[in-house]
């Protein structure tokens, strides 16, 4: 007797209810080690589950849209020796769909319209076509339970089969009618996800239905940006997002829709720290590190966290109550080709200034490398947003919310201070700290930022 194996959910991480988007597999088809077998998405990112071990996929017990775990069983895997055993169980066609009428039934229900048609009684108005809404009163409008029409009502069959999408994914375009080979693909190799329909939908109704269009987006009452075809005043290319800047823009919009968000601009005098940290120069190649005046603030920031434990913390979902943490963890924007990923820094508060720099080292690789686990983008108390290396004079950054605040950096600049008696060259470090105003107010902020301008100034502080 064969022995049947359960493929399950890694650890990911404190995700609890992580939603399954794509299912990469399906009952027959055989696996090896690594073979990516679904595809999970949280807040923040996206990820492939590979399998652990070879053989062939008896039952898949999982669907997209289903939210799992840790532990949670993906699917039931055969060895391989029973590939013919596997392949050999019928798979159940799917049920014609509802619509679908016998000759005779068709003949009925036209015997019935011309019926209908023929006779002064009033018209069914499951019959009669739609009003136009601007021949309808404005309450009419609001209150008209007309259905929207169709998305598609021919799809091309060969080109359907062809798509590249899931077999779920097949049958929820089938249910809303959508033909497949005109949706534009997000997945891995262009798969086509079950949000990439969605969008179609939408995109459809938005096209025939401008009454609709017009109205407002979400259900919350900020109108919708009306569609252009730019194609008509030049050459255009069209380049589908990442699945990480789609992500990113969800969650940051999120964010701005439900945190008021004001930023405080201040500068820190990073004159010494330059110094102290060009002197470390020969130590740090010894040591194959390269240290940046990015170890120095986070550093910093974690000194100046345990002075202000209100920021950080994280405002409870019933907005009642403030979230204390005792620990620190310090998430770094990292610029990637596919869009701007957050991992965290556990511990800062624990660690050196050249344990920092090969951390920071070593995730930022990573991170570019699409090599981030989801245990790394989870935890963080608190923000950077580094431009410094890029240029900039000041920006605001969006808070990466349930956190309550993030810093912004950009580029050093060389400035006359007046010290009491003359100018002398300083360098300066332009920051900017954006918060959430329910639980900073800007008396706060300022305080925070005069603190952490302090200990940048002045090392020595870190050791207070």
């Amino acid at each position: 007797m064969s022995i049947v194996t359960d493929a399950l959910v890694p650890d990911i991480g404190d995700f609890k209810e992580v939603e399954v988007i794509d299912i990469l597999i399906k009952p027959g088809d055989a696996v090896q080690p690594e073979d990516p077998l679904v595809t999970l998405e949280s807040d923040k990112a996206s990820m492939d589950i590979p399998a652990t071990d070879a053989g062939i996929v008896q039952e898949v017990m999982i669907k997209v849209g289903d939210k799992v775990a840790e532990g949670s069983v993906i699917l039931r895997l055969l060895p391989s020796d029973d590939l013919k055993t596997a392949v050999a169980a019928p798979v159940p066609e799917a049920a014609p769909p509802a619509e679908s009428s016998s000759p005779s039934s068709l003949k009925s229900a036209q015997k019935n319209v011309q019926k209908t048609t023929s006779t002064p009684e009033p018209a069914d108005l499951s019959l009669s076509p739609p009003v136009p809404a601007a021949d309808l009163p404005e309450d009419a409008v609001m209150q008209s339970p007309l259905r929207p029409p169709p998305v598609a009502t021919v799809v091309d069959q060969k080109a359907f089969v062809s798509a590249h999408a899931s077999p779920a994914v097949r049958r929820f375009a089938r249910e809303l009618g959508v033909d497949l080979s005109k949706v534009q693909g997000s997945g891995r190799k262009n798969r086509v996800t079950k949000e990439d329909v969605q969008g179609f939908v939408k995109q459809a109704l938005s096209t025939g239905m401008p009454a609709a269009a017009e109205t407002t987006a979400g259900g919350i009452g900020i109108p919708a940006i009306p569609e252009v075809d730019f194609s008509k005043f030049g050459p255009i290319e069209v380049q589908p997002l990442s699945r990480i800047k789609k992500l990113t823009g969800k969650h940051l919009h999120r964010a701005w829709l439900n945190v008021p968000m004001v930023t405080h601009h201040d500068e820190a005098d990073i004159t010494e720290l330059e110094a102290f940290r060009k002197s470390l120069k020969e130590e740090a190649t010894k040591q194959g590190l390269r240290v940046t005046p990015l170890a120095f603030l986070l550093k910093a920031l974690a000194a100046v966290l345990r002075m202000h434990p209100h920021v950080n913390a994280s405002l409870a979902p019933d907005g009642e109550s403030l979230v204390l943490k005792q620990y620190c963890h310090i998430g770094v924007a990292v610029d990637t080709p596919n869009g701007l990923v957050v991992p965290v820094i556990q511990n800062v508060d624990q660690k050196g200034i050249f344990e920092l720099a090969a951390e920071l080292g070593e995730v930022s690789v990573r991170a570019r490398d699409g090599k981030l686990k989801m245990q790394d983008l989870q935890g963080g108390c608190f923000s950077i947003s580094s431009l410094g290396g890029i240029g900039g004079t000041a920006f605001t950054p969006l808070v990466n919310a349930p956190e309550v605040a993030i810093l912004g950096v950009t580029k050093s600049r060389m400035a006359p201070v007046w010290n009491g008696a003359e100018f002398v060259p300083r360098l300066l470090l332009p920051l900017d700290l954006t918060y959430d105003h329910r639980v900073i107010d800007g008396a706060q902020a300022a305080r925070f930022m005069v603190d952490l301008c302090a200990v940048i100034r002045d090392l020595r502080r870190l050791l207070l």
